[in-house]
């Protein structure tokens, strides 16, 4: 980033969000929101679900090939072959074109924990962002909620607000100190602001205001919350003129794939007989699954068949727990082209070891195929597991 001119210093004020699930979602509805808004918005996520191009939006637009390619390019040159990680060099490239281009907002999603992530380097943001912290990538984390959440924390700065979703016991002792620690406002849902489900829409309650806005149209509970976490962001984004028909918008409008949505096309949708659905979720932790758990609690019409595949270093009995008492069937799939994917034997080990009725399939169109001959009823069918069999999905059943 020095040899580069320091390009994180030149981005329009920037959002950083960190957390273990549910990132992805927060930076999404702020997206929508501001956009709506008519704001210029920088955007740089991960992974990506089909394109690499997904995870840098230069002023609302995803980045084209040519460009992409010539930021890279001059990255390797000042590199000049150190070592560096894949992440480290696509972040420096998303910075020089943020940094290039006119915007008013840059919004961050960490790529791994946050103390030592690339993002990081930017020194000063607006805001730092955190959403639900469960355990996940344990091998550069820690083995604790407490530990992960000190990784999380690491993006606090002196004198920049941090807001935080509704955490647990453990972790919010963490980011509470931490916060002290540096000289950061923290501000948490559940204690300085509000979300409540009212009908078909929302409340939002906070500085002893309170103000009804429309249930996301993501779905999940959880969803309802990551934007609630969004609109505590734009209240505290005091210099953007947002109105509430703004925030309505961008949560009706934003889009996010493979996050609880309804595949209603495509090879896999037409192997499907009348009255069945099916659903993809790249979620991939127990906190993830405790989450799917919860909504899948409203799926009462139709038994549930489970389609999943995970890679190596995750938690496939953690994730699947929650899950298992509403799965009447699994299949477990290996991701394709994935050299670290779980083998589906081992997936199949993980279900049977929670008692749950399973087998491997050779592909997920396989595994679809299956739990269609064996079903003597109408049943809904969730893959899930992994955003790279999410990815994956998505491309093979465009």
């Amino acid at each position: 980033m020095d040899r580069l001119g320091r390009p994180q210093a030149a981005l329009p004020p920037v959002v950083h969000v960190a957390g273990t699930n549910g990132k992805g979602s927060v930076v999404t509805f702020l997206r929508a929101i501001l956009e709506a808004a008519g704001c210029r918005v920088h955007t740089y996520i991960s992974p990506h679900l089909v394109r690499f191009n997904e995870r840098i939006r230069v002023a609302g637009r995803e980045i084209d090939d040519d460009g992409l390619g010539a930021l890279l390019e001059e990255c390797e040159r000042v590199n000049g072959g150190t070592p560096i990680t894949f992440f480290e060099i696509t972040t420096a490239a998303a910075f020089l074109a943020f940094a290039r281009t006119p915007a008013d907002v840059t919004l961050l999603e960490t790529g791994l924990g946050g103390r030592l992530d690339a993002t990081n380097t930017v020194t000063r943001p607006r805001l730092t962002v955190i959403t639900p912290i469960s355990i996940d990538h344990q091998h550069y984390l820690g083995d604790t909620v407490e530990k992960i959440a000190f990784e999380k924390a690491g993006i606090m700065k002196a004198g920049v607000p941090c807001l935080s979703s509704a955490q647990s016991r453990k972790a919010a002792k963490v980011l509470k100190a931490r916060a002290a620690e540096v000289g950061a406002r923290l501000t948490v849902e559940g204690e300085d602001w509000f979300v409540i489900g009212r009908g078909n829409g929302m409340a939002f309650q906070a500085g002893g205001r309170s103000r009804t806005l429309p249930r996301p149209t993501l779905p999940g509970k959880h969803q309802m919350h990551n934007a609630g976490l969004a609109v505590a962001c734009i209240d505290d984004l005091t210099e953007f003129s947002v109105p509430d028909a703004a925030i309505a918008a961008g949560l009706l409008g934003a889009e996010w794939p493979a996050r609880l949505q309804r595949l209603r096309g495509g090879p896999l949708v037409r192997l499907l007989p009348e009255g069945w659905e099916l659903w993809l979720d790249g979620g991939h932790n127990p906190g993830a699954g405790k989450v799917l758990a919860e909504h899948c609690r409203s799926w009462r019409d139709r038994p549930l068949c489970v389609v999943c595949g995970m890679m190596t270093g995750k938690d496939p009995i953690g994730f699947l727990k929650p899950l298992a008492p509403a799965i009447v069937r699994l299949r477990g799939v290996t991701i394709p082209e994935e050299a670290n994917s779980l083998p589906a034997e081992k997936m199949v080990l993980a279900a049977e070891y929670l008692a749950v009725t399973a087998a491997p399939a050779a592909s997920v169109e396989a595994a679809v195929r299956d739990l269609v001959a064996l079903a003597d009823t109408p049943a809904r069918i969730l893959i899930c597991g992994s955003l790279y069999l999410a990815g994956t999905v998505l491309r093979d059943n465009a």
